[in-house]
This record gives structure tokens, sequence and C-alpha cells, in this order.
């Protein structure tokens, strides 16, 4: 098998790595050239400065998942639909350039009336699945628009986005609670579970986010402490809107440091974390190339 190049072309970065045939990374490269930092639109003229030594050998494929795939990246790649796999990822490239470069399409979900879109995540859960030899579960993929996606029998069947990291964003420096908080404090852990803890008061979260001034302005929260309130808060938010398992276990993935504060608050509920990191996305792509 022709060495694979797995391309997570998001919003913000653009990473790379070269695979082997066993899917094992050779060498890696990012760049903070996102989709919406793309020199006049020119994806074309990036992929090739930052990928083109790589594509030299003959037989050789790119895989490219995130953003790009969307309509305001390169090309734009159909969703495919719930339930679907690694087999319904693959059968659907978007092939830029015939057996060489191709868009990874994202997932869709119909829930009710509103649908829920997904790209990137989708090749990160088939690559936390082969990687955990897992075929079913729940997993989690926290960020500026966390996942909540269910796998049964080796297929997404549905999944939740949650605007939490958005929000946070929001909240801490464009409100008045920014007044009072230390954004980029490092995480207070007895203030986060308080957070949590205070989001299932059952008052809601546009009032209780209020009370993050109200415990500040009493001296009840410090700005460093207040920061961490309130990501407990809207992280416990998003957790009373799934359905965790009693004593079960979810799959985590994402950067170290945010996958740690969900492990907190699932602790909390005495539900069990398994975390990945970047080995998923290019376990996911090294998938889709079988």
């Amino acid at each position: 098998m022709p060495h694979l190049i797995a391309v997570d072309w998001g919003t913000s970065a653009l990473r790379g790595a070269r695979l082997d045939a066993a899917g094992l990374v050779l060498e890696e490269k990012s760049a903070p050239l996102g989709i919406l930092n793309v020199p006049n639109g020119d994806f074309a003229g990036v992929f090739t400065s930052m990928f083109s030594d790589w594509m030299k050998p003959a037989g050789t494929v790119c895989l490219i998942s995130g953003m790009a795939g969307s309509r305001q990246g390169w090309i734009e790649a159909p969703y495919v639909a719930c339930p679907a796999g690694p087999d319904e990822l693959r059968r659907r490239l978007h092939w830029i350039e015939p057996g060489r470069i191709a868009l990874v399409p994202g997932l869709s979900d119909e829930q009710g009336d509103v649908p829920d879109v997904m790209r990137g995540e989708e090749v990160q859960i088939f690559g936390a699945m082969r990687l955990a030899g897992l075929a079913e579960g729940l997993f989690v993929l926290p960020g500026t628009h966390s996942k909540w996606a269910t796998v049964r029998n080796g297929r997404v069947t549905g999944f939740r986005t949650c605007m939490t990291g958005e929000f946070y964003g929001l909240l801490s420096q464009h409100s008045i609670l920014a007044r009072t908080l230390e954004a980029d404090a490092p995480l207070d852990e007895a203030a986060f579970l308080r957070g949590v803890t205070c989001a299932g008061n059952g008052e809601g979260l546009l009032h209780n986010a209020f009370g993050v001034r109200a415990l500040a302005l009493f001296g009840r929260l410090s700005p460093a402490e207040s920061a961490s309130y309130l990501s407990g808060l809207l992280i416990g938010e998003e957790l009373h809107l799934q359905e965790l398992p009693a004593g079960g276990k979810v799959i985590a993935i994402g950067a170290p440091a945010l996958a740690a504060r969900y492990a907190l608050a699932l602790g909390q509920r005495r539900v069990r974390v398994r975390t990945f990191g970047a080995e998923a996305t290019w376990a996911g792509l090294s998938a889709l190339q079988a």
C-alpha cells in the first residue's frame, strides 16, 4: 500500500502527517493556515507549498478531513447522512484529483426539524474506535462546537452539537462577565466543579451565568476562580443534555487540557473517561484508505 498523506484542515489551522503502510506517523507538519487564513482563497497553492514534497512518490494518496470540505473551504464535499461508518465515507470521498487527493465528507443528522452537521470529528471518532478496538460507545469531542456522538455496530447513529466553547468566549470576553474574570486563568478544579454542580440546580444557564458576576461582586469568587466556575457552568449544562451511561464510559477526543475538564465533570457523574488526541485523526484517515 502506498504512503498516505493525512491532512486535517480546520478553521484556524492546517495539520498534516505522512503515514507509512501500517498507519504509523513518519513526519508531521502544521501551520496557522486554516480555511479562514488562506491567502486569496488559494487552497491549491497552500496545499502545494505544504505537501508537494510528500506527494512526489508515485501512488501517494492524500485524504483531507475538516473544514476544507465546507462551503467556505476548498471545494464543498456533500455531507453523508447518519447512520454512517467508514465504508459510507469511503464511497463518498470527493476527489479533487482522482486517485490522488480527496476531501472526506462530513456527517449530517436529522433530529426533529433542525439538522446537525460535523466535519472532521467523524474521522476522529472512527480513528478512536480503531485505536481502542471499539464498535460502539458514546463519544464527546470538546471544542468551540462540542459534539456528542453515539456509535453502534461501527457506525455513527446520531450526534448533537453544543456551542460550549464559543459561548465561553462570548461570555468571558464580550459580556459584563469579562469585567470580573480572567478568561485565560489556569483551571481551578474546585471552582470548576462548583460550576458543574450549579448547572444542575434547575435554574437554567441564563440565570446561573449572571451568578458569576454576583459571586464576584460579593467577593465569593476571584477573577481566576470565576473563569473556572463559568467553564464548569457551561460544560455542566452540556452534560445535562446528554443521556450518560450510569457507571459507564465515554470516549473523549480533543486537546488534553480541555478533555481533562470533561473528565473532571463526567467523573462527578461517576462516568469513566478514556481520552485520545491528534492520533485519532491520523488513525481515522488511515482507516478510510484501508
